[in-house]
């Protein structure tokens, strides 16, 4: 093996890099472990706001290597929000409240209203498509006006005007929408930023105008809704100065002093663990310690102003905008700041906000600023909706700034409040949150102003946009929705563990049971594949969910393969009788070819999968690559490692057990003699499920058709007749109802309240299940989690499921094309790829219902089909691997086509079968223990290992045998005529 040193330095490395990034994750998982503990009182039962309070102490505090508790929480693995529990929301920004704002008086026309109502009611119109087909249906309506006689209004001069095209506008409108759902996205983003939420997942969905947001932990679903639903408020106000306020804030510090004074007499004590304690009711256990130290403040006046000091500053920060508050400490400060009796110490119109972002202190602690704003009786001197235009430029000196433009009135207003104003900051204020104060230098007139300071490229290009919101309305509509309650996520851990494991296990002793001392090799490579599958997930930030641990149980499976290939290459070296070193080396020459074709074409597919899935399909593909690519690099270099470590030691393996030793010896099946019997029984499956398609259909889950389902959990067990009659008298229609996991859970399906988007639609459905759960005899029950789709998020994940279909598939035609060079392996793929979905979608439509799980075609269903695509490739590009040699082979010359093709099928055999095997233990494992929310899925892939596998041997390389004969006898027969024309044409030439 060349460059073996390189290759162990390389894998010291990984090795290295893996167990630092996994060390974070043990790291956190101790000290959440011990806030548990901590919380946990006599009875057993864990305090929530304890333990909270517990994690926050340490939250800016160094834990490890230099990092704080937030730093390595960011670092460890995550975990997705179907093992921790929380919420999941897909946000909409409607295009057409867009367009009706660009519009302005316009929108009231006839001619506009039907040109929106129809793009409106198309489902296509998403982003740019969404103006073309407004355009179209207006150009339909109004066929001799201009788009620009309806947008080019007072609010747009600067960007088109009445002599503007068409195409002009059309720019202007796509440009305006992208600015929007970009607003949307940063409010939302500050938003959630100020929630409290550890580890929020928060991105633009790429080409589309809607925005993910995942929040682990989250248990008050209506807040969220408020939260994400409710429409920006932009406000410019006047901010107090430090110096104005300095008796009311001496009057702050002797009261935190007077009450950490009597939390002192109290008798609680100021420990260490008590000063971290930042929200509880006082606040002040951190103050009393300092007290302690110095005596009693009440001897003399300095102390007690020493007293007083010392209270402020163990809360608050000196700042140049006024005072600020260290971000582990902003929940005492806001609740302290909230009394009455402290409110009663600052003027009657001021108000407390929060900078939208804090800035770093001493120790790295982040310190969020806190700013004293004026509103006379709770209003600002001015809100956004003045705002006509924003931009990002630079000043005269090159620095970056925002430059905004007002209305008529906004420019009044604004004259008066800069007027009012100089030397003293303005707040521009968003959702209650400062974006910047900036100083005012002098009386501005005209509405035209410029915003400077220490600011980047990109805050001032985020600020123009956020400056606009008051300019266009962009409410945000929740399209999807997943709701994932912390019971639940705590068993799919338990079953995500205790699958990973058995699922290992299986597999670790299959393959010293069938391999022998070998087996052992590959149990180290296999169990080192794992570590470095979770360490790079670590280090690339992914989140580990219940489908990704099937992803990971699912590739240590298919990880077999490769050290199957090479292991029986080494078996036919050895059979051929070369010594056991050179027999090693030549069987991983021979079998390189196979293992990177074959996993090639899975590569493509879990690649497919990560582009077009989400949730459940995501997860699983992102585990899926990632293990692939690890796999790969075991098998070849760690399990050669490993073997020419123990050769040079004299070792010698035989690579089968006295159990195996037998298994697929000499074995001379004739699969081609009978591949016109396996055609008419594939025939027969797929019309008899074609027909099912028509007749039947499918049950296709709301990932498809929309809708909301809701898991309910009862305390006994219970029918789903009694429950679909209560639901279907609340729910006014015939909701499905499907047994969920076990005979005390259900799964009910509804698309009441669907296509309604008032903020209150969720709760009020909700509000229905819940009264129909109260009307179930005898036996409450609780929801557990739930789940809505949009109609339109349906439609989009339906089409995107097609496209990845498709595009497997024509990705493997090419790829076998590029390999194999011949178009008969090709069809021979793509054939055997369509016979294994039809068959798998046969048994979906027929079996719908009958058996004791989910049969719906939703997002699981295509995932597994994609993947099931990668694994039938990974089989047929081995056998047609072993095909294409035996063709080069001297043989092929004196032997019939269908001969080698049996021979190939023949020596890949072993190969098949303990692969076929290897997975198929481990997904029958996963059915069994996986849990019930991938069980559906995991069914769907073991159905589609055991066809793929039929499929490459009785469909893939039949079509190859009869498409290489036909080519066969269609060249003979040119060669014919070719050789009578040339006899002819001599003869002519002889006469």
């Amino acid at each position: 093996m060349t460059n073996k040193n390189g290759i162990i330095g390389l894998t010291v490395v990984l090795v290295l890099i893996c167990a630092y990034y996994l060390s974070f994750t043990f790291v956190s998982r101790s000290i959440k472990g011990k806030a548990e503990t901590f919380a946990t009182d006599a009875s057993g039962k864990v305090d929530d706001k304890k333990k909270q309070r517990y994690i926050d102490s340490l939250w800016r505090e160094e834990v490890y290597l230099g990092q704080t508790l937030q730093e390595v929480t960011e670092r460890e693995l995550s975990l997705g929000l179907d093992l921790q529990g929380g919420m999941h929301v897909v946000l909409e920004v409607s295009p057409a409240e867009i367009l009706k704002g660009m519009a302005g008086g316009n929108a009231r026309s006839a001619a506009f209203q039907k040109a929106l109502a129809a793009a409106q009611a198309d489902k296509k119109a998403d982003n740019n498509a969404f103006v073309k087909i407004f355009v179209s249906a207006f150009k339909d309506a109004a066929p001799n006006t201009s788009l620009a006689s309806v947008f080019a209004t007072s609010a747009n001069r600067t960007k088109i005007n009445s002599n503007s095209s068409d195409g002009d506008v059309v720019k202007m409108l796509n440009t305006e929408i992208d600015g929007a759902i970009d607003r949307a996205f940063q409010i939302t983003q500050a938003r959630i930023d100020k929630f409290g939420v550890t580890n929020p997942n928060i991105q633009r969905l790429p080409g589309t105008n809607r925005v993910l947001v995942e929040l682990p932990g989250v248990d008050n679903p209506e807040r969220v809704r408020r939260l994400l639903s409710g429409a920006a408020k932009l406000e410019f106000a006047q901010v107090y100065l430090t110096n104005e306020l300095a008796p009311a804030i001496d009057q702050l510090g002797s009261y935190l002093a007077r009450e950490d004074a009597r939390v002192k007499s109290a008798g609680k004590p100021a420990s260490a663990a008590a000063s971290t304690d930042t929200t509880s009711k006082s606040g002040l256990s951190g103050l009393a310690a300092q007290l302690e130290q110095k005596g009693d403040s009440s001897k003399t006046d300095s102390s007690a102003i020493a007293a007083q000091s010392a209270a402020l500053t163990s809360l608050f920060v000196p700042m140049p905008q006024g005072l600020g508050v260290y971000l582990k400490d902003t929940a005492r400060a806001s609740e302290i700041l909230s009394r009455p009796e402290v409110r009663s110490m600052f003027p009657a119109d001021l108000v407390f906000m929060w900078d939208r972002k804090g800035t770093a202190g001493t120790n790295n602690q982040l310190i969020l600023p806190l700013y004293f704003i004026k509103k006379q009786n709770g209003q600002a001197a001015m809100e956004g909706d003045v705002i006509v235009d924003a931009t990002h430029d630079y000043d005269d000196r090159g620095r970056p700034e925002v430059t905004m433009r007002m209305n008529g009135e906004g420019a009044r207003k604004w004259r008066t409040l800069t007027a009012n104003s100089i030397g003293r900051p303005v707040a521009i204020i968003i959702d209650n949150l400062v974006y910047t104060a900036p100083t005012v230098q002098g009386e501005i007139p005209n509405g035209n102003s410029s915003i400077t300071g220490n600011f980047t490229v990109e805050e001032t290009k985020d600020m123009s946009n956020v400056l606009k919101a008051g300019k266009l309305p962009a409410p945000t509509h929740i399209v999807e929705e997943a709701i994932v309650g912390s019971t639940l996520g705590s068993e799919a851990i338990t079953a995500g563990v205790l699958s990973s494991v058995i699922g290992l296990v299986v597999i670790l002793v299959f393959m010293v049971a069938y391999y022998s001392g070998a087996g052992f090799v590959a149990d180290l490579t296999l169990l080192l594949n794992l570590f470095l599958l979770l360490g790079i997930m670590a280090s690339l930030g992914a989140v580990l969910t219940l489908s990704g641990i099937a992803g990971i149980v699912l590739t240590i499976g298919m990880a077999v393969d490769a050290n199957v290939l090479i292991y029986e290459g080494i078996k036919i070296e050895i059979a051929d009788g070369k010594p056991f070193k050179l027999a090693v080396q030549d069987g991983f020459k021979h079998s390189m070819t196979a293992i990177i074709d074959s996993n090639v074409t899975t590569l493509l597919t879990g690649i497919i999968l990560y582009t077009f899935g989400s949730g459940l399909v995501l997860g699983f593909a992102t585990t899926l690559v990632i293990g692939l690519l690890t796999s790969l690099f075991t098998a070849i270099f760690i399990t050669r490692l490993f073997l020419e470590y123990q050769i040079s030691h004299g070792k010698v393996y035989k690579f089968y057990s006295g159990l195996s030793k037998n298994w697929f010896k000499d074995n001379n099946f004739d699969f081609v003699s009978q591949r016109r019997r396996f055609y008419i029984i594939s025939s027969a499956i797929m019309v008899i499920g074609v027909g099912s398609f028509i007749f039947k259909g499918f049950g296709l889950g709301i990932d498809f058709k929309g809708g909301r389902s809701y898991v309910v959990r009862f305390d006994k067990n219970v029918e789903t007749d009694e429950v679909r009659e209560v639901m279907g008298k609340e729910l006014d229609g015939s909701p499905e109802v499907k047994t969920f996991g076990g005979f005390d859970q259900v799964k009910i399906t509804t698309d009441y309240l669907i296509e309604d988007t008032a903020p209150d639609a969720d709760q009020k459905a909700e509000a229905k299940i819940i009264e129909g759960i109260s009307k179930v005899k005898g036996n409450s029950g609780k929801i557990v989690s739930s789940n809505k789709v949009g109609p339109t998020i349906a439609y989009d994940t339906m089409i995107n499921a097609l496209y990845a279909i498709l595009l497997a598939l024509a990705a493997n035609f090419v790829y076998i094309f590029l390999r194999f060079k011949r178009l008969a392996f090709s069809y021979g793929a793509v054939v055997s790829l369509a016979h294994d979905v039809i068959i798998l979608l046969a048994v979906y439509s027929l079996f719908n219902g009958w058996l004791p799980f989910s049969l719906d075609i939703d997002q699981a269903f295509i995932g597994a089909i994609l993947t099931m695509i990668g694994y039938s490739m990974n089989d047929t590009v081995v056998i047609y691997d072993r095909i294409r040699d035996y063709l080069k082979d001297d043989k092929a010359t004196t032997e019939t086509l269908p001969t080698i093709i049996n021979n190939a099928l023949n020596s890949t055999l072993s190969r098949t079968a303990v692969t076929g095997i290897s997975v198929m233990l481990v997904l029958i494992v996963l059915m069994v223990f996986g849990g019930e929310v991938i069980r559906g899925f995991t069914f769907c892939m073991l159905l589609g290992v055991i066809v793929g596998t039929y499929s490459s041997l009785f469909v893939a390389a039949p079509i190859v045998v009869d498409i290489l004969q036909r080519e066969k006898i269609k060249n003979a027969s040119l060669v014919t005529v070719d050789t009578a024309a040339a006899a002819a044409n001599a003869k002519g030439v002889k006469a």
